[in-house]
């Protein structure tokens, strides 16, 4: 393949992770109190290297892609509803669009490989933006054959790494839209963790049960046609499609730079399983918005030892649970500046016999 990967070091730091703990434990308040956000601030603190996190000018970018699998009845909705969606993302109308808007985030919608051309446009100050990266109109059918050629996976790769060079800011925030990119996620979830199908496939948009028994004969096809897809590059090329691609390029791009990663649900927690196959240590630079009520995400997070900060019972995707979590992160580097030590408040600490 021809994309030239980031590589991603390690930056376990034992002295700052110690230096953390002993700033959260002697803040004004009993030890351990804020309970999670205490592990989000060491977390934060961890990926910037400093004992005083901040998040500046965070992206939420949606990447959006069509998928020759939605042809075989994979998903509710038929495939228009991509295109149709991506409108809706830059007029303002979306669930990821009203959140952007609400918690000050800059909204990028990538056309990574939808069907429909897109029309370009000029984005008005504060509006969401519009990035035209399409590799090809959709994937072909992974029950067929590949999905996408190496040399297109590459592209898309290489499309990731890019625009996340030209993103500003400290902060990256991970949204997808792709109609049968569920059956993606649940795909590269069965090849690269070896797990069945049956463990891996849900409703997706709302299949009933007949819809998700269909879909798993479908997704099996495309297994056993592309059996010998066993590495995750080769994995990404057969089973993926141009979003997930396009994302994990970008993911590895954030990870180099130290970016703080939001990931949203079951398919861009996909993107970064496929990612830390490749860099294991892209793990340490990501934050994981939820748990969604997606049948295979809860064994993805397993597979990735990620906890996750809520548990909404949210499967909507677009990036809107990652917007729904985003203001813990800069509450959590707040704490962590802000908030006053015993010493410093002169207030008595807890005593021994406690």
């Amino acid at each position: 393949m021809n994309a030239h990967l980031p590589l991603i070091a390690d930056i376990t730091d034992p002295q700052l992770t110690q230096a953390l703990q002993h700033k959260l434990d002697h803040k004004t308040k009993p030890l351990g109190s804020l309970g999670r956000l205490e592990q989000l601030a060491l977390r934060l603190g961890q990926i910037q290297g400093t004992a005083s996190p901040r998040l500046e000018q965070p992206q939420m970018v949606v990447f959006a892609g069509d998928h020759g699998l939605a042809a075989r009845g994979v998903s509710a909705y038929p495939s228009d509803v991509t295109w149709q969606m991506v409108e809706n993302f830059l007029a303002g109308g979306a669930a990821v669009s009203v959140l952007a808007r609400q918690h000050g985030l800059a909204l990028t919608v990538v056309d990574c490989g939808v069907a429909r051309d897109i029309a370009p446009r000029e984005a008005a100050p504060g509006q969401p933006s519009l990035l035209l990266r399409k590799v090809a109109p959709g994937t072909n059918d992974a029950s067929q054959g590949p999905a996408m050629s190496v040399g297109q996976c590459a592209q898309a790769l290489t499309n990731g790494m890019e625009l996340v060079r030209a993103l500003p800011g400290n902060a990256l925030l991970l949204g997808e839209m792709g109609i049968a990119n569920t059956s993606v996620a649940s795909l590269l979830l069965a090849r690269l963790c070896g797990l069945s199908l049956a463990e891996c496939t849900g409703a997706g948009t709302g299949l009933d049960a007949a819809g998700i028994e269909r879909k798993r004969a479908v997704l099996q096809q495309a297994l056993d046609v592309n059996a010998a897809a066993t590495a995750p590059l080769d994995a990404l090329a057969a089973l993926g499609g141009y979003e997930v691609a396009t994302m994990v390029g970008a993911v590895l791009q954030a990870a180099a730079e130290r970016r703080v990663i939001l990931v949203d649900g079951f398919i861009t927690s996909a993107a970064v399983l496929v990612a830390s196959r490749l860099q294991p240590h892209v793990l340490q630079r990501c934050v994981f918005a939820h748990r969604s009520g997606e049948r295979g995400h809860q064994l993805m997070l397993a597979q990735m030892q990620a906890e996750p900060l809520l548990d909404l019972g949210l499967r909507l995707g677009e990036g809107s649970g990652a917007a729904l979590a985003w203001p813990l992160l800069p509450s959590a580097c707040a704490i962590l500046r802000e908030m006053a030590s015993f010493e410093a408040a002169g207030v008595s600490g807890q005593t021994a016999a406690a």
